[in-house]
Parts: structure tokens; sequence; C-alpha cells
């Protein structure tokens, strides 16, 4: 028999997103980040549910090679540009656009005799990837003779903080960087998006936001007017009375305060949810909000029962979705939204909805 355990992916929702996006920078090309098999909701499902977007960005050749063999026409970027050598005649071929972040990439370029579209990234201060504002005109120069055509675009440290100070500074390093030069620009992630009208230039990357998820800190998607896309879903296999000061889960972590009702969840780290997420996480027992007791297993949790859930063996229970945001799981679970959305690849059965 098929485990219970499954993610359920809404298509409805998420093409409702990408219309909330374009609404928010209606001036801009949309680049939908679907990169990390589109952030665990499955990148050809998301190819095609985003199909509107006027291009896609993933993390590695692989991603694109899926996307092209699957009939995929968008304009593809590599956002971490070529690896090795060996790999840029595969993008010539792929008729993709590689995002060039280094004096090496622009070597291999040159030496293969490629004329790829090119994205040339700036570091502005994230001090992660990127040229220097000082070498930009010197890789500009170079890449004008290998490129078919060039964007510049940068990424920001802190624009998840509305008002952080570092995400003026970096755009006045940017612009500053690319002064006289004439070329398009691509400066917004999905908080930068959201936050700074400056920073919507002519193309935005939105990712978070597509799957229904607040890219800003201490703001909730349904103030940001966005649905969520994945839901996770699991059944009681056990309910089971506990006595006050009895011991549940490994290591005996938790110690009944008085007696009570346990449920164990068909749901654990194997199938992707957090062995951090312990007790106090929340979760959703008949749409009634409870919480994780004890320790994650590698196919089982523990929760709470109250009375008013009135549970029993084969009920319905939600980890996050619908009315409990992954936000709040990931807070109390000391982690954030993007690791438990990847998370979910591992073992549970997808679903669609809401196409």
């Amino acid at each position: 028999m098929t485990r219970p355990a499954k993610v359920i992916i809404d298509g409805h929702a998420a093409k409702k997103n990408l219309e909330a996006t374009r609404l928010h920078c209606p001036q801009s090309k949309i680049l939908a980040v679907i990169k990390a098999d589109a952030y665990g909701h499955g990148l050809l499902r998301m190819a095609r549910i985003f199909n509107e977007a006027d291009a896609f960005a993933v993390a590695s050749l692989d991603e694109a090679v899926t996307l092209r063999e699957a009939g995929c026409r968008h304009r593809i970027v590599l956002l971490e540009g070529p690896f090795e050598f060996d790999e840029i005649a595969i993008i010539d071929r792929l008729d993709l656009d590689v995002v060039i972040h280094s004096f090496e990439q622009i070597s291999m370029l040159e030496h293969a005799g490629a004329t790829l579209p090119v994205w040339i990234k700036i570091n502005t201060g994230m001090n992660r990837l990127g040229f220097d504002a000082d070498a930009v005109a010197q890789a500009y120069q170079r890449l004008s003779s290998t490129s078919s055509s060039i964007i510049f675009m940068t990424h920001f440290a802190n624009a998840q903080v509305r008002g952080d100070a570092t995400v003026g500074s970096q755009l006045t390093t940017f612009d500053t960087a690319i002064s006289g030069f004439p070329e398009e620009q691509s400066l917004a992630n999905s908080s930068a998006l959201l936050t700074c009208v400056n920073t919507q230039r002519h193309w935005v990357r939105p990712g978070l936001m597509l799957y229904g998820v607040s890219p800003l800190h201490g703001e909730t998607a349904r103030s940001l007017g966005l649905l969520p896309v994945m839901t996770l879903k699991s059944r009681l296999i056990s309910v089971r009375d506990v006595k006050a000061g009895r011991t549940v889960g490994y290591g005996g972590s938790y110690v009944c305060p008085y007696d009570m009702k346990v449920g164990v969840v068909a749901y654990g780290y194997g199938d992707g949810y957090p062995r951090s997420a312990n007790t106090g996480t929340p979760v959703l027992v008949n749409n009634v909000k409870t919480q994780v007791i004890g320790e994650c297993s590698m196919d089982m949790m523990t929760v709470q029962l109250p009375d008013s859930a009135e549970a029993k063996f084969g009920d319905e229970v939600t980890l996050w979705g619908g009315e409990l945001p992954i936000e709040e799981v990931a807070k109390a679970s000391g982690t954030i939204p993007y690791e438990l959305l990847c998370r979910a690849r591992m073992r549970a059965r997808y679903e669609e909805v809401g196409l």
C-alpha cells in the first residue's frame, strides 16, 4: 500500500502568483527562477505552469538539458554559468544564456570561440559571485567580442529586510559600475521586487514569491497577496493514550506533562520533513492546530492530539500549506522556507491540483 505522505502542488495558485508578480513590475520582463527542481515543486511541472514567464533561470546545465529535451523553447539562463570548458559546446547547441561572473569563465568562452547571450554578474557587496566594480569595464570589453548580447546583473544580500540600508548602497555601486553602458539590467529578486521599485529594471528574477511564500522577514505570504503552492499532507497511523510522566520518541526528549493523546503521523525526515522540527512545531490535525512532540524519526513523527480534533486512525494531518504557512514551520524548526521546499522532493508522492 502506498504511504499516505504526499506533496500537493496547486497549479492555479502558482499561476495567480505569477500574475501578482507582473502587477508589481508591469514594465519588467520576468525571469522565473525554477532551479533546484523548481524549489522542490517539480522542474517540468512548474515550467509548464509558468509558461507565461519571459524566461527561466536554472542553476545547472542538467536542469537546462531536461527542459530542452522536454520541448521547452523558453529563453533559459544558467545562473552560475559554465562550470567547465566542455559544457560550452552543449550550452551553445541548446541555445542557452549564461551568467558570467569570473575571468576564468571569460577565458573559456574565448577559447571555445562561441558567441553566446551573456549576463555579466557584478559583485556589489554580497561578496559571493561577480566582478568587482573596478573590473566590470575589463570584463565587458572582453565579453563584447564573444557575446551575442549582454545584460548586467547583481544580487542583493539583505533585500529580505524591508528598508535595509545595504540595498541602497548595492544599488549605487551597481549604477556606478555600469554607467555609460547601454545594455539591459537585472537586479531584483523576489524581495527587492516587492520592496524597492528602483531595482525593477529590464528584468526581474522572482523565485520564492512565485511559490506562494513570503520572501520578506516578518511578513506573511497572505499579506503580500500570494497563494501557497505546496501543501504537505499525511495521515495518522496510530492514536494512543500516554500517561503523565511517560516519554515519547527517541531519547525520551519529550515528557508528557499530563495524561494525553498522542498521534503518530506517517511522515518523517526520510520524506523531507526537517529533523530539527521538534516539540512546538505547528501542525494541523483535522484542521485543528496542534504541535509536534519529541524528535522526528525517519518515517514517522509524533504530535499532540487536542480533544477538539477528535482524532482517530487515518485522519488527515497537514504539515504545511493551506492554513498553515510554511514560514511558521520554518521558524519553529530553525530554518528557512527555501530549505523546507527543497527537502520535499525526497520520498513523498506528488499530486497536482488546480489546473
